[in-house]
């Protein structure tokens, strides 16, 4: 039997959504305010979710504490209180939502998770929020 459990991460960030092959004009036309030269910030809250058989040693999906200690060394510690277009993980693309999503995604599926990493969902504000489940396979 197969469980699913989503745990929730909160972290503050700012970006600058700017394509520097675009003009001013067109950057402003695109990204609105979210192009400001001095950027903005986003109270970001993460959703990590993760899924497997449940233990009949514990009753649980996995042990939260080190799905906790993987996202908070991984992802919080290197994304909280920073400005993600002065990282190296944003080097080449724009730091939208988007890519952040994609971004976490990859870099968790990269590490040791006590439970199968299903998906990410990063809320941006209360209207948008952004989910990614990594690449599909290749159809035969």
């Amino acid at each position: 039997m197969k469980v699913y459990l989503t745990r929730r991460y909160l972290f503050s960030a700012s970006h600058r959504l700017h394509n520097p092959g675009l003009s001013d004009a067109v950057n402003c036309e695109t990204y609105g305010k979210c192009n400001h030269p001095h950027g903005h910030g986003h109270n970001y809250s993460l959703e990590v979710t993760v899924s497997g058989p449940i233990s009949s040693q514990t009753g649980m999906v996995c042990d939260l504490g080190l799905l906790d200690a993987a996202v908070v060394r991984e992802i919080l510690d290197r994304f909280d209180h920073q400005n993600l277009n002065q990282l190296q993980d944003f080097k080449d693309i724009i730091p939208t939502t988007e890519n952040l999503a994609i971004c976490v995604q990859q870099i968790l599926s990269r590490v040791p998770l006590p439970a199968h990493l299903e998906s990410i969902r990063i809320e941006e504000t209360t209207n948008n929020s952004f989910e990614y489940a990594g690449a599909l396979p290749p159809r035969r």
